[in-house]
């Protein structure tokens, strides 16, 4: 059964093969599936077809289906259908995973150079050099030949075991190549990085989804492989190269070189760029070739790294407490490209706020294939006065978030119109309102664009305080249209939030619940839960104190609104502007409608605590600060931040700070824990 050079797809049945066929057979195909995904993932050159492999694959699945005694952990098999994890658990590292020192100019890496020239007993092979791989540091092991497990670099000491994740990685094998001088315990450091052209296509699917893209392939790369589910994994365009020994059983390579030599012979794929080199001209050469040849790899790297070859050496060297004294990382400088700028498009944010987006013809920059860039706000646009057609220079500021840096001028190509922002919000179509340099959209609401984020703020502990409720559940509800505006979350019953996942009997009653209880809420929590602009919770509580109800909130006029103390023109028009506005109305009426009930503000402020002053320190229980402080001022009392002579209580939580000793040392404070406050707002002082 020659499934490596010449396979035979025309299998027999199942039932037809002894047992022992069937275990030389599922043999003989682990050993084809694990070289053929060699050829194609680590050296490039496949020698079967797409079709070739699927069969293969499938026989495999089917004779492992049918003689459940030979399925083993380290099948091509494994790769998929492992059951998701609880968490990511701990995992101590098999020897220290240190960073490196990074340096941008030349004379600091001639420094390092001149600190190891005394080391060499050989005018040959000083340094291996390799690109810098921006990706997310790995550390994977394997025993006697076959994957044990892998982890994240996390402190450099302890990672977090993410082996569920890694067997999905097809460039990674499940077991070594067969050598006959294989160690008995392997422990290699690896980067895992997201190619170029996957990294596109993810983040195209990820916006056509209405999903925020990934900022770089790092984040992607370094989010996916953390995820408890591999199912959602397996599908991703992840690959790794593995760079560095970190422990072995066995026969040790002399160098580093040696090891680079010995781990495509295992099946581990490496860096076709790594390079030795016996100067440091030649490692500048190297340097600059890579800084040329960056934007043609495939994937992203932010410099090259010079390592000492010789082991011995490097032993000699020793480390510091986070850094090897034996490499170097020599970073590139930021790069700037040149594109046409196709369109300026108008993207709405969670918070209403309008930002132009450059629409661009793709372009490498630092790397990353830049479709798209901000220009901030309108008065940006107009500065660096860029349209439509104009050729622009890009540049990523912090080498991650690309923006148009300026439009270059090209004799006698005609120019399209100025840009202009829109008179009205392209998602909702609410007139938007100026407010400085920038424009927003007063939807709120009902802007399916601030959605999301609307959903979030309304349940959140100061407003309505809907628990269950966060942001992956939000998100969730707005992705499959279950919530259009927030009055549809008291038309959602425990059989809907059961679809959404993660959601079982117990959990989606726990919600459903939550969200029933928020129907009665204070006037103060409701007008915060509304997301009303430059209405903060302590302007919630000013104005629902001033006007006592929402009905005369709404009816009153931006010069009623002035006369409240606190009250500025800014808060005033945006008040009066949420309220006046049609959507906002729909929205208000739709909640009504569904059973919300507004407790009005008593504007008397006598009270059971009218005259006592409360300061507070250290962490409550059952209130946040403000919540706490919220509490003592509904019953007449004051609170302050600060102990004076007019304080009458302190309330001490959990690791209270300095205003604890400053009331010991005042005779007429009384200093109180969480119980006794809890006495003191129920049955007063």
């Amino acid at each position: 059964m020659d499934f490596k050079h010449d396979p035979d797809t025309d299998f027999k049945d199942p039932e037809a093969l002894s047992s022992q066929e069937a275990e030389d057979q599922v043999q003989a195909l682990r050993e084809a599936i694990a070289y053929h995904d060699y050829l194609y993932y680590v050296k490039n050159r496949p020698e079967i077809s797409d079709e070739t492999y699927d069969a293969l694959f499938a026989r495999l699945q089917e004779l492992e289906n049918a003689w459940p005694e030979l399925q083993s952990d380290d099948s091509p098999t494994c790769r998929v259908g492992a059951p998701p994890v609880d968490s990511l658990k701990k995992r101590k590292h098999a020897s220290a995973m240190l960073s490196l020192d990074a340096v941008l100019k030349e004379d600091e890496v001639a420094q390092f150079h001149h600190r190891m020239a005394d080391r060499f007993s050989s005018e040959k092979d000083k340094y291996v050099m390799e690109p810098k791989f921006d990706g997310l540091s790995v550390e994977v092991v394997y025993r006697n030949g076959s994957f044990a497990y892998g982890a994240t670099r996390g402190d450099g000491q302890t990672g977090e075991d993410i082996s569920h994740n890694l067997k999905t990685i097809n460039a990674m094998p499940l077991r070594l190549q067969k050598n006959k001088n294989l160690p008995s315990f392997l422990a290699l450091r690896a980067e895992v990085i997201m190619p170029m052209e996957g990294f596109s296509a993810l983040n195209k699917k990820r916006v056509e989804n209405g999903k925020e893209p990934f900022a770089n392939p790092r984040n992607a790369a370094a989010g996916i492989i953390r995820q408890l589910d591999p199912s959602k994994v397996q599908d991703k365009p992840l690959t790794l190269f593995f760079y560095e020994l970190l422990e072995i059983e066995g026969t040790a390579p002399e160098s580093h070189w040696d090891l680079l030599q010995k781990l495509p012979e295992w099946g581990l794929k490496v860096s076709e760029k790594n390079k030795k080199v016996s100067s440091f001209e030649e490692a500048k050469q190297y340097h600059q070739r890579m800084k040329e040849a960056r934007d043609k790899l495939g994937f992203e790297i932010d410099g090259v790294v010079m390592k000492v070859n010789d082991y011995r050496i490097r032993e000699d060297l020793g480390t510091r407490q986070r850094s090897p004294r034996w490499a170097i990382a020599w970073k590139f400088e930021h790069k700037k490209e040149i594109t046409r700028l196709t369109d300026i498009v108008v993207q709405v944010g969670r918070t209403g706020k309008l930002t132009p987006v450059a629409l661009l013809e793709p372009v490498d920059v630092g790397g990353v294939t830049v479709s798209r860039a901000t220009l901030h706000n309108a008065d940006e646009v107009r500065q660096k006065d860029v349209r439509s057609g104009d050729k622009v220079r890009i540049e990523r500021a912090g080498d991650v978030i690309p923006e148009v840096v300026e439009r270059l001028k090209e004799q006698g190509r005609p120019r399209s119109e100025p840009f202009a922002m829109p008179e009205n919000c392209p998602v909702c179509g609410s007139g938007i309102f100026q407010e400085g340099a920038y424009h927003f959209c007063p939807g709120g609401l009902a802007c399916h664009a601030q959605l999301e984020g609307a959903i979030i703020h309304y349940a959140s502990r100061q407003a309505l305080n809907i628990t269950h409720l966060g942001n992956k559940t939000a998100r969730a509800l707005v992705e499959k249209n279950m919530v259009k505006d927030i009055g549809d979350l008291y038309e959602l019953g425990i059989d809907d939030i059961k679809k959404l996942e993660g959601f079982a009997d117990k959990s989606a009653k726990q919600l459903y619940d939550a969200i029933q209880s928020s129907k009665k809420a204070g006037l103060d929590r409701f007008l915060f839960a509304l997301g009303i602009r430059h209405v903060g919770i302590h302007m919630a509580r000013v104005l629902a104190k001033s006007f006592g109800s929402l009905e005369k909130l709404q009816q009153a006029s931006g010069s009623d609104l002035q006369k409240v103390p606190e009250v500025g023109p800014r808060v005033a028009e945006s008040v009066s502007g949420f309220f006046c506005d049609k959507t906002n109305q729909k929205v208000l009426k739709h909640l009504f409608e569904k059973g919300i009930e507004i407790t009005d503000v008593r504007k008397n402020k006598e009270g059971p605590l009218k005259g006592v002053t409360f300061v507070f320190t250290g962490e409550l229980e059952a209130y946040t600060r403000s919540e706490a402080e919220q509490k003592v001022k509904e019953q007449g009392a004051r609170a302050t931040s600060s102990i004076s002579s007019q304080t009458d209580y302190l309330v001490a939580g959990k690791d209270p700070g300095k205003k604890l000793e400053q009331a010991k040392n005042n005779n007429s404070i009384r200093i109180i824990h969480e119980e006794k406050f809890q006495k003191i707002l129920e049955k007063g002082v």
